[in-house]
This record gives C-alpha cells, sequence and structure tokens, in this order.
C-alpha cells in the first residue's frame, strides 16, 4: 500500500461531521419541544390547582356564615367576572373571592365564578377561566393561531 492511498483512508471525513452534527441537532430540537410541551402541562395543572384551592375558599367562608348561605345570599346570578362592592359580610366574601381568582388565574375578563345553592343545602360552585396561554396552537408556518381555551371547574357539596 503507498503512502498516498493511507492518507486518505486516514480521520473522519466531513460529510461524517456534517451528518452526526445534523443528527444530533435534530435530537435538541426534539428534547427542546418536550421541555415546551412539560411547562405547558405543567402550567395547566397549576391552574387547576389554584380553582379547586378557590372554590373550597368560597366554600370554607359559606359554612362559616352558614346562616346566610342556607338563605342563598351567597348565590350568584350566572357567572360573575367582576368583584362586586362590599356592603355585607356576603359581599366581602364574594369580593375577595373573585378578587381571589382573577390573582390566582389570570385577571382575564374570561375569569369568573359562579354560586348555586339549592333547598337542600348542596352548593355549586363553579370556576371558568382562560387557559389560552397553556394551550397555544401554532399554524404550519409557524404563526400563533388565536384559539380561546375556557376551562370551567365545579365542586359540589353540602354546607
Amino acid at each position: 500500500m503507498s503512502i498516498a492511498s493511507k492518507k486518505a483512508v486516514a480521520g473522519v471525513s466531513l460529510i461524517e461531521v456534517l451528518i452526526s452534527v445534523f443528527i444530533l441537532a435534530v435530537g435538541m430540537l426534539g428534547v427542546a419541544a418536550m421541555q415546551v410541551m412539560a411547562l405547558r402541562n405543567n402550567d395547566s395543572a397549576l391552574q387547576r390547582s389554584h380553582a379547586v384551592i378557590q372554590s373550597y375558599a368560597i366554600l370554607e367562608a359559606m359554612r362559616a356564615n352558614r346562616s346566610e348561605a342556607i338563605k342563598g345570599s351567597y348565590n350568584t346570578n350566572g357567572m360573575v367576572c367582576t368583584a362586586p362592592q362590599a356592603n355585607s359580610l356576603v359581599d366581602v366574601d364574594r369580593r375577595d373571592w373573585i378578587s381571589n381568582l382573577k390573582a390566582a388565574l389570570g385577571n382575564s375578563e374570561r375569569t369568573c365564578g359562579s354560586i348555586s345553592c339549592d333547598a337542600a343545602n348542596t352548593c355549586t360552585i363553579q370556576v371558568q377561566w382562560d387557559e389560552t396561554r397553556a394551550s397555544d396552537k401554532r399554524s404550519p408556518a409557524g404563526q400563533l393561531v388565536s384559539s380561546t381555551q375556557t376551562q370551567i371547574f365545579e365542586v359540589r357539596s353540602k354546607l
């Protein structure tokens, strides 16, 4: 074998390095995409946890003021998205609840709450919030597609 042929075979070719770097880059993009998805799912779970916490917070306030809750004073007419004026303890509880919902779930016009108690003292609490941030969709061109993802959490409990 001549010296010239040994030099031609020795070492790694530039094409092999280029292919290796390309495969590594594709793998890193996959890892980044999985991380973004994990962060979105984590944000979604956090918002749901806040909705659960705030639902039980208003239930506990209603249990503390049971006589008014049984009368239906805490009931709302559908979803309430703005904190009411505080003229009584019931109004203070509802104002604080809506304010806390907006602080925990985002100050959006779609962050709302609803309270409905029936004659059997079973209360239904609904919390609605906008989860668009956690579910952003992109077009094939990579542009953000406007989408509204409204979530509703509901809990029923006896007073």
